[in-house]
């Protein structure tokens, strides 16, 4: 039977049994990127959190097997809004002047880099990827139902949330983040009458176009572009319904982004969209976040080439999905050439009992089953399941497949004899290591052919070592072999020769 699966709900600041809305149907809507420059390290951890868990949702083996609607969004409408100053920052606009381009070719240049870079992470597509300029009819329908519920105003063709309404309604603005507006309201000055929002933190829904924008739509205010928060209500429920049950994001977007979509989904839909809102932690850089706004981030371009002041080389999709899995979803991960290069060889580790319990066969020998050995093994088979429905704790996941590593290398080298499982364990062990790998956590092994002058090299180290073993010169032989570990390179001995694999 499995366990429970149980996740933390920001909202409620705590981890819940997850109950989905209609099972086995779960719907899952998740922030995806604003596409006017590459993604970082902070896009590709928000890639693969909740790749992991679109993953672990619909695996019918390890995980509960539901049927499972992912639906992200990209933003190709500039329009995001400094919520505090009030003023708009058209980001895309911004990047199609300084490459001398259209907005929608700067879009589409950064949505197929965005999109390679999740292929080369693993990350499966999500089910639906609509774009916000492809839903402008569905926002504007989601603004006039706001207008009409008195919790909007509109000043010169721009449309702003009032929060000060929605809060006397009986709301509270501030429940997700834990930010309580009254207080921060009571602080600030008066707004000069040159300003348009009635409070400093009300926030559009609409804003009116210039002569000049090149993004605009038609709209019962006149030309415009609608503001940045409501795309993803209006996406959202549109694909997965009034009410669904994951909305997932970074945790830079709990305020305002997803605090704001909270009061849109009450004022327009008369309830609260989302009953589970799932947010990754950030990606830091000796202690600061990584963002772009900071300018402090490395491209995922750099990562592949290594060529960035803060990278000692280059380093492959699977390295920084291992390096990011080896730490819980909701815990900084703080980044070094250290940590990468650790991660590294853990991977390498992974992928060489990968390949050895490939090559196992169960076949009785007569000999006795160990009733403790069959325990131990099954013991950290169902440690690491209850460990990815506690709150997908992929870290302590990784850790038991370690433990069971152990376990394997001991089959293959004898030091345990195989027939210490009955065949039934095995084939668990087989099952579960593979699922995770595989399924799961995805660390997709993708080799090439080595060339002729690897071949004859490596050929050449291994009769070297051969000859070095048979002399009982086991310094020589140990040193050939680290050394070749420390490449990526396992030499796996076996009975006749020595063989090796590249990681």
């Amino acid at each position: 039977m499995k366990p429970v699966f149980r996740i933390y709900n920001t909202l409620v600041r705590e981890k819940e049994d997850f109950k989905p809305i209609n099972p086995p149907f779960v719907g899952m809507y998740v922030c995806g990127p604003t596409v006017y420059g590459p993604p970082h390290l902070g896009h590709a951890r928000a890639g693969i959190t909740f790749d992991i868990l679109f993953r672990f949702l619909k695996n019918e083996v390890i995980g509960p097997g539901y049927k499972v609607r992912y639906v992200r969004n990209i933003t190709d409408v500039g329009h995001l809004e400094d919520e505090v100053a009030g003023a708009g920052d058209d980001k895309i606009l911004r990047q199609a002047k300084l490459e001398k381009i259209e907005p929608m070719e700067v879009v589409q240049k950064y949505m197929i880099t965005y999109r390679n870079a999740y292929n080369a992470l693993n990350n499966l597509p999500p089910s639906i990827e609509p774009t916000a300029s492809g839903h402008i009819i569905e926002q504007i329908e989601m603004t006039q139902r706001i207008l009409e519920a008195g919790l909007a105003y509109e000043v010169d063709g721009h449309i702003y949330f009032d929060i000060k309404a929605y809060n006397k309604q009986g709301n509270l603005y501030g429940k997700l983040s834990g930010r309580v507006i009254e207080e921060l309201m009571a602080g600030e000055r008066e707004l000069d009458g040159q300003e348009m929002k009635r409070n400093k933190f009300d926030f559009a829904l609409w804003k009116k176009a210039s002569p000049e924008h090149i993004m605009k739509w038609p709209s019962p205010w006149g030309y415009g572009f609608p503001g940045w928060h409501i795309e993803c209500s209006a996406m959202s429920t549109k694909y997965l319904g009034k009410q669904f049950d994951i909305h997932g994001g970074g945790m830079d977007l709990l305020f305002p982004h997803h605090e704001c979509e909270i009061a849109q989904s009450v004022a327009a839909e008369g309830g609260e969209a989302a009953r589970y809102w799932v947010h990754n932690n950030m990606i830091t850089l000796d202690g600061q976040k990584m963002a772009k706004s900071l300018g402090n981030t490395i491209s995922f371009e750099h990562f592949l080439t290594g060529d960035h002041p803060l990278l000692e080389r280059a380093y492959s999709p699977m390295n920084i999905r291992f390096f990011m899995l080896q730490c819980h979803y909701r815990s900084t991960l703080d980044f070094s050439n250290t940590a990468l290069q650790a991660s590294e060889k853990g991977m390498q580790r992974l992928w060489n009992t990968y390949d050895i319990l490939q090559s196992l066969h169960y076949t009785p020998d007569g000999t006795d089953n160990n009733p403790d050995e069959i325990k131990e093994v099954n013991k950290l088979l169902d440690d690491a399941i209850e460990h990815m429905y506690d709150d997908i704790n992929t870290a302590q996941v990784i850790a038991r497949l370690f433990d069971l590593s152990k376990k394997i290398n001991s089959y293959q080298e004898k030091l345990i004899p195989l027939s210490s499982l009955d065949e039934a364990s095995f084939t668990r062990l087989k099952t579960i290591f593979n699922g995770f790998v595989d399924d799961i956590l995805a660390f997709n092994r993708r080799e090439t052919a080595p060339d002729n002058i690897t071949e004859g090299l490596m050929d050449l180290l291994l009769t070297l070592r051969r000859k070095a073993r048979e002399k009982k010169d086991f310094s020589t032989s140990d040193l050939i072999r680290f050394k070749l570990n420390e490449i990526g390179i396992i030499v796996n001995d076996g009975k006749e020769e020595s063989k090796w694999t590249k990681n």
